[in-house]
């Protein structure tokens, strides 16, 4: 907890004067939002080798940052970088952090870092806040799917910012993605680097096209989110609460849609 408030207090400053230019958002000077991810990850969606202990399906905590267009935590299609590789692949998130305090400092791209806890299994909430400024609009992260070579979900550079206001709510269906970094096929596949490195890519019901893929369903068009994000703007009078945290139990794998 001191290293998180250390950081985004280092942030902070150095997100004073960005380099980038995202004048385009004119909206007010600050906002707040409450981010729930929701896991979906139930055997019933995904039965094909659905882990069930040694360890069963779950999902890390996520690390996200706020920032500029002069920031990127990833992209589809690039080569992920270091941090990003020990984050997917081992869930470890010193040099990714290491990466976002240089960025925040050097080109002032970022303006905080946000985190939620670890959901310990494929279904289940887990929320927190974050903050935006109009010279960082922008939202990124990344959640690994635990157990995985490098797969993880997450988020690049959306904007929550419409022309001279902050949008109220955003919703977004998450699909997994490969981090080019491992070359195992399944859940639980042994360590194996992929030399060289590959691009970050999607995961689909059809691509890495191989009977072996854990997420392999040829007679599906499209896989059913993996997970699900939602980010709703705080009001005035609820700056300062802390978001609920959910880590539901699953009945049947499934989250209870009333509690969601």
């Amino acid at each position: 907890k001191v290293i998180w408030t250390l950081l985004v207090t280092i942030l902070g400053y150095a997100s004073s004067s960005p380099v980038g230019d995202d004048s385009i958002c004119a909206a007010e000077e600050l906002a707040k939002y409450s981010i729930i991810f929701t896991g979906k990850w139930s055997q019933t969606a995904f039965p094909k080798q659905y882990p069930l202990y040694r360890p069963p399906a779950q999902w890390s905590s996520m690390l996200g940052v706020t920032h500029s267009s002069d920031y990127s935590m990833w992209k589809k299609n690039e080569y992920a970088s270091n941090g990003v590789r020990d984050f997917a692949e081992k869930g470890e998130a010193w040099v990714l952090m290491k990466e976002i305090e240089e960025a925040g400092e050097k080109i002032q791209s970022v303006h905080g870092i946000f985190s939620a806890p670890a959901i310990s299994s494929g279904t289940g909430q887990t929320s927190t806040e974050l903050e935006v400024h109009p010279r960082h609009p922008l939202v990124s992260f990344v959640v690994r799917i635990v157990p995985s070579p490098d797969w993880f979900v997450g988020i690049d550079s959306l904007n929550l910012c419409e022309g001279d206001r902050w949008m109220e709510e955003v919703s977004v269906d998450l699909f997994p993605y490969d981090a080019g970094t491992d070359s195992g096929f399944t859940f639980s596949s042994p360590n194996f680097a992929t030399i060289p490195q590959d691009t970050v890519t999607e995961i689909t019901c059809s691509s890495p096209s191989h009977p072996a893929n854990s997420f392999y369903y040829p007679k599906l068009k499209i896989l059913p989110p993996i997970a699900h994000v939602k980010m709703v703007k705080l009001r005035k009078n609820q700056l300062g609460l802390s978001a609920p945290y959910f880590n539901l139990p699953a009945k049947s794998n499934e989250v209870i849609d009333s509690v969601s």
